[in-house]
């Protein structure tokens, strides 16, 4: 007889912690392509992680799941799928800039959302960036521009979650870029 599976292992910890004890729904098990598919509904908007890569050169990286932590000390979190060249580089350098997308930049969202990133397109699409004193790239003409130390790394699953603490924040006028659903908005809130 073989080893069990990941999702028979995960169903015999979540009924060994009671998670199914109170719980209403069934216990089929889900696919990613469910749970993607639900989430795609919690609408949010996007960022993309920026780090220096080599001395002078940035590797920037689409993100959505990012979002605050603490305000005491003044915290972010991003998630880092194991995959992505951007988990090697915060490993090592330990600091990264998160760069909010403003309304009409889809196109820097679709291209930093690549793997390969060709310095041409990068320069076709106008793509800027600015360094902090501290060695921290940003992307210029963003919506909001934040600098992040890493204090804590936790392995969830199949990504690493990075807890970063606040350096500096900057904030510009715009409309915020939104993704629900696999698609992009342009957000723009009532005046």
């Amino acid at each position: 007889m073989g080893a069990p599976s990941l999702r028979s292992l995960l169903r015999l910890q979540a009924a060994q912690y009671g998670i199914f004890a109170n719980s209403t729904m069934t216990t089929a098990l889900l696919t990613p392509h469910e749970f993607r598919q639900a989430c795609g509904h919690f609408a949010t908007g996007v960022t993309v992680i920026t780090a220096e890569r080599s001395p002078g050169r940035v590797h920037g990286m689409t993100a959505n799941s990012f979002t605050s932590v603490s305000l005491e000390p003044l915290l972010v979190l991003v998630c880092i799928a194991e995959s992505a060249q951007m988990l090697r580089i915060l490993n090592q350098r330990r600091r990264f800039g998160v760069n909010v997308l403003k309304a009409g930049q889809q196109a820097i969202s679709t291209f930093f959302a690549q793997a390969d990133q060709p310095e041409d397109a990068e320069t076709a699409l106008g793509v800027r960036f600015r360094w902090t004193k501290s060695g921290i790239p940003l992307l210029e003409d963003t919506l909001v521009q934040m600098t992040c130390n890493v204090v804590s790394t936790y392995v969830a699953g199949d990504h690493t979650i990075f807890i970063g603490e606040l350096e500096s924040i900057e904030v510009f006028p715009g409309d915020p870029l939104i993704f629900l659903g696999g698609k992009y908005y342009d957000f723009k809130p009532p005046r």
